[in-house]
């Protein structure tokens, strides 16, 4: 009999379809990004895997899972890294897009992930397969398609919202609309509600072959220039890109904000309050066209984060201020948005 595999969305760049054997690997051979199979040995709390497709699938003790090593250092749920994993081959579901390694750190107000044990790696015609090696060669193209870039004060800031919004207004418009999310730990569903929300083609890190951004820069550097490249043969209007987590945190938000540079037309931070703005703000000298997410949910926030910052803020859920994001966009982009 022959076993079953549940596949994570972290492998749907690679070429499993055609077959792939599975054996262990000394310890010493261990690689970032190396597809490996893991059995689970409980679901204490969440326990739930996302499909290639984005769908949803519920495991339990006993399923054979395939993702891929790599590291996560998110401030408000979980620290965890394959580095860390020990003698046992215990390990942890980092993430439910196939981030794996052993979790180190976890906050009180979120479930303990789905636990599993090394069962061994991915080898496609007798190689052991690694997210490096599921990448196509970028096409030779510059990046010139003008920007808005959502970055925010953490995770779970309101920036995938603030995406989904801005791409919505921008398709409103006619306009053909990338949307990207370029740092942060795999989960395929941001990127999704992206596509849900009208963008013509949809990338994130995956598609560089990281399973998440927590990397050396150079690496992060030499992947996102190649993403860029080939969402510059997109030809898109607009890049609608969410910078995930915080620009100060290990996720390289820095790195990515340095390299769209230029490009940048109009910033948008999400914050989680409106001293959250004042900080992100002072640390990185950035004057943001626009202040959202939870610094924006009432009017007093919005007048806090006037008063605090000069800035204007916007509660992005009341259709009434998407008239004025309209005209934010217009002005930055350069564009008649109608």
């Amino acid at each position: 009999m022959s076993d079953h595999y549940l596949l994570s969305s972290v492998t749907r760049i690679a070429p499993l379809a055609h077959g792939f054997t599975v054996r262990p690997l000394p310890r010493e051979r261990w690689q970032r990004g190396d597809y490996v199979v893991g059995e689970v040995t409980a679901t204490p709390g969440l326990r739930q895997v996302e499909l290639p497709c984005g769908r949803m699938a519920e495991v339990m003790a006993g399923d054979l899972v395939i993702g891929a090593w790599g590291r996560r250092m998110a401030t408000l749920e979980a620290v965890g890294d394959w580095q860390a994993i020990g003698a046992d081959g215990g390990f942890h579901l980092l993430t439910s897009g196939g981030l794996m390694g052993r979790l180190v750190s976890r906050s009180p107000y979120v479930r303990a992930p789905v636990s599993l044990v090394y069962r061994g790696h991915v080898h496609v015609d007798g190689r052991s397969l690694r997210m490096d090696d599921c990448l196509g060669p970028a096409p030779p193209a510059g990046f010139a398609i003008p920007v808005v870039l959502i970055v925010g004060t953490s995770m779970s800031a309101g920036k995938t919202t603030a995406g989904r919004i801005v791409i919505r207004q921008l398709k409103q418009a006619g306009l053909t609309v990338v949307g990207a999310k370029l740092t942060g730990a795999a989960r395929y569903r941001d990127a999704l509600s992206f596509q849900d929300a009208g963008a013509d083609r949809i990338f994130d890190f995956v598609d560089m072959g990281l399973p998440s951004t927590v990397c050396p820069a150079d690496l992060f550097k030499d992947r996102l220039q190649a993403l860029l490249a080939r969402i510059a043969w997109c030809r898109a209007d607009v890049l609608v890109a969410e910078a995930g987590a915080s620009p100060l945190e290990p996720y390289n938000g820095l790195t990515a904000m340095e390299l769209l540079g230029p490009q940048v037309r109009c910033t948008i931070l999400c914050a989680s309050d409106p001293y959250a703005v004042m900080g992100v703000a002072t640390a990185f000298a950035c004057q943001p066209d626009l202040i959202a997410g939870g610094a924006a949910n009432t009017s007093a926030a919005i007048d806090l984060v006037k008063r605090l910052t000069g800035r204007e803020a916007l509660n992005l859920l009341d259709s009434r201020s998407l008239p004025r994001l309209r005209q934010i966009l217009a002005s930055c982009l350069e564009m008649e948005l109608g």
